[in-house]
């Protein structure tokens, strides 16, 4: 198989030579140049056509919001952000970059080599990934514009127009949302747990399945693979946009109507079950699935705790965490959703799960919050 080709862009020459050096070892990557600033990286994107793109968001003259800007709408080249920055982070993550790791803070040399390796898989995963761009469908109703990341072998090609057939979808995920169940939710699903996993391209997919949920709704637990502090931003984040509240896990917390709880990075989730109804425990613990959180985890722990009264959610990520999860669930009589191959950035954790008999409907992310409030309304 051919090597990933890489371009790493960062202002910093330390850094830049630095990565390159650990990155070389690994014998899938090859890194074939590196760039100091945005108007650099765009004219060795044009050179060299890289397979991957890691991309420093604070950079001089054009930081790495406005590059992507730029760049994608010519290039559909997949990013990895290397950042600090937790806001500029989901910011890139906006802007069509597919995933991110953070910069290490360097106390030890071990702790560059454990940066690396996580960057390495971030990068692999990238070079199977699909950008997705937002644009306008119509007054009314947005949609993502969709290609495919390009072939290793191939050159790097301009964006394809949007499908026909997205405003269709974006019409339909619209109009359960002002169906009347939009702000009801039937009596016998008064005590339903919603829960929700995902890894790469999972940050926007999660936003697209929650943001317009209405505030009446189930509680929801989400697992989403992020290191520690980034998962807080993230809950702030959907706090901020939703129409449900949105905060990270502490041990103990109750899962309450029109609350959603993401779990904290480094800490496993799981969901239980009291007199009182649903609340999590939030753990330190050993990865599961090669993840903590683990999407697995949390959904075992669903099935135990609601069983028939849950919906699990699976959307777009590397591997395969959360099939046997969700699998267990429906086993236990849950209503299970698998983000379809199309519409995911990595077509992955829910393509096991679809293999396995694990999703009981396969949807675009654009028509999985219409089928949940449909689901909720019965």
């Amino acid at each position: 198989m051919a090597k990933i080709r890489v371009l790493i862009v960062d202002d910093s020459l330390f850094f830049r030579t630095s990565l390159e050096r650990m990155l070389k070892k690994d014998p899938e990557i090859e890194i074939v140049g590196m760039a100091y600033d945005a108007a650099d990286a765009m004219q060795k994107i044009q050179q060299l056509r890289p397979n991957v793109v890691t991309l420093d968001v604070e950079m001089p003259r054009m930081n790495g919001i406005e590059f992507l800007g730029k760049l994608l709408p010519v290039y559909s080249v997949p990013v990895v952000v290397v950042s600090s920055a937790p806001v500029r982070v989901f910011d890139a993550l906006s802007a069509g970059a597919v995933d991110f790791v953070r910069k290490p803070e360097l106390k030890s040399p071990s702790d560059f080599a454990a940066f690396a390796a996580d960057l390495a898989e971030k990068i692999k995963a990238a070079s199977m990934a699909r950008v997705h761009l937002k644009k306008a469908v119509s007054a009314a109703a947005g949609n993502t514009a969709r290609t495919p990341a390009p072939a290793r072998s191939q050159a790097l090609a301009p964006l394809a127009p949007l499908a026909a057939s997205a405003a269709a979808s974006a019409a339909t995920a619209a109009a359960a949302l002002r169906s009347p169940m939009a702000s009801a939710v039937s009596a016998a699903k008064k005590d339903t747990l919603i829960a929700i996993g995902a890894s790469t391209g999972g940050t926007e997919a999660t936003i697209a399945v929650v943001k317009n949920l209405p505030a009446s709704t189930p509680g929801i637990v989400i697992v989403q693979h992020m290191p520690p502090v980034f998962t807080n931003m993230y809950a702030q984040r959907l706090n901020r946009i939703c129409n449900m509240s949105a905060i990270e896990a502490t041990d103990m917390m109750r899962v309450e109507q029109g609350k959603i709880i993401v779990a904290a990075g480094d800490y496993q989730l799981r969901v239980m079950h009291d007199a009182q109804g649903y609340y999590v425990t939030v753990r330190p613990g050993e990865k599961v699935s090669g993840h903590c959180p683990s999407v697995d985890v949390m959904f075992e722990s669903v099935a135990s705790a609601a069983g028939a009264r849950a919906i699990g959610v699976l959307l777009t990520g590397m591997g395969q965490d959360g099939a046997n999860g969700l699998l267990k669930m429906r086993r236990a009589g849950a209503y299970t959703i698998g983000q379809d191959q199309e519409s995911c950035v990595v077509y992955g954790m829910p393509a096991v799960a679809f293999e396995i008999g694990a999703v009981q409907k396969q949807l675009p992310v654009d028509q999985i919050t219409g089928d949940i409030i449909t689901y909720l309304g019965r």
